[in-house]
């Protein structure tokens, strides 16, 4: 049973190591509350996406569905779909994570978004996994709390400030998300994802209700895992 200081550095240390993305997903919090105030979210719903969602690219995408008057279904399948990498995450991460019990693996895996992954994963990686439900814990709850703050920052800023969604200051999501993803293309499972999923993206370019971006996450998913089980079978 480890120590209460012992548990309470690896959750300080999980909150300091995930500081940089923090600042990084700032930006995309107020952009989220700015633009889903712009497509008639009320100030209600929108907290409540990001407290219950809590997932930025699928919170964006929604809101741009909702903003071309998609129906329900469409948007739950989306952002399901959009949303499917995570499974990628998962099983990169159980092997560390299985010994733990659920009443740490259910929470610890609703919190799990890019950045905490990036930050977990390294930490795994680099020193095991010892300690590290607490480490995550503290990632995932400075994570969580940074983005409910933006967001509620965006929501005054969308409100005070009309016109902002013009601005084209979503493009700051994609500049982020490939900067996460980018050292992570040395693995071959993760390298075969991004090229499955930006060819079919850019085939599928200008379907309607998101569908290009819909079928993308199927390609890069389905690709990812075909070759993290080839490899396996290969050690195997």
């Amino acid at each position: 049973m480890p120590s209460l200081s012992d548990r309470r550095r690896w959750l300080l240390d999980g909150a300091r190591d995930t500081i940089p993305m923090m600042v990084g997903a700032a930006p995309f919090g107020v952009i989220f509350g700015t633009l889903a105030i712009a497509a008639g979210l009320s100030p209600a719903a929108t907290a409540a996406m990001s407290l219950l969602v809590f997932a930025g690219s699928s919170q964006f995408i929604a809101v741009s569905l909702v903003s071309a008057g998609a129906a329900l279904p469409v948007i739950w399948l989306t952002t399901f779909v959009v949303n499917l990498r995570h499974a990628l995450y998962s099983a990169t991460l159980l092997p560390y994570a299985r010994p733990w019990p659920l009443a740490w693996r259910w929470p610890l895996a609703f919190w799990l978004t890019d950045e905490t992954f990036a930050v977990v994963e390294h930490r795994f990686r680099s020193l095991g996994a010892d300690g590290g439900q607490w480490y995550w814990l503290g990632s995932s709850l400075s994570m969580y709390l940074n983005w409910q703050l933006w967001t509620l920052a965006g929501v005054a800023l969308g409100r005070s400030v009309p016109g902002l969604d013009r601005l084209g200051l979503d493009f700051a999501m994609v500049a982020t998300f490939a900067a996460i993803v980018a050292p992570q293309l040395k693995k071959r499972p993760t390298l075969a994802a991004a090229l499955a999923a930006g060819a079919v993206a850019l085939l599928a370019r200008g379907l309607p209700y998101k569908l290009d971006l819909m079928l993308a996450a199927l390609a890069g998913v389905a690709a990812g895992m075909l070759l993290e089980r080839g490899q396996k079978r290969e050690a195997a």
